[in-house]
């Protein structure tokens, strides 16, 4: 399976194959369809997670849904948000570029 729970507390799963729009993934034991194409390293949601949501990964909170997302939904940069950080990027953390 392309699924990967780190921890048994995370509402989110690891992919280690892309997964395709239209494809049927069996999360939690129910069947659940991919809204769109997502990427080997990325997150899809264990259950539906509201705005406000902490996103949990190896256990630990590593920042809050800003976007309702669906139980197999892509989560990212585009409906969650750093806790820690502005933003995901290298400036943001305040190290110097190439």
């Amino acid at each position: 399976m392309s699924l990967i729970l780190l921890h048994p507390d995370d509402n989110v799963l690891v992919l280690s194959a892309p997964v395709r729009a239209g494809q049927v993934l069996t999360i939690d034991g129910q069947a659940v369809t991919a809204g769109a194409d997502v990427g080997v390293g990325h997150k899809l949601a264990r259950r539906a997670l509201a705005v406000g949501d902490k996103v949990l990964k190896y256990g630990a909170p590593i920042g809050s849904i800003t976007t309702p997302v669906a139980a197999g939904g892509h989560v990212h940069l585009h409906n969650m948000k750093s806790d820690y950080i502005a933003s995901h990027t290298r400036q943001a953390t305040g190290a110097e570029g190439p």
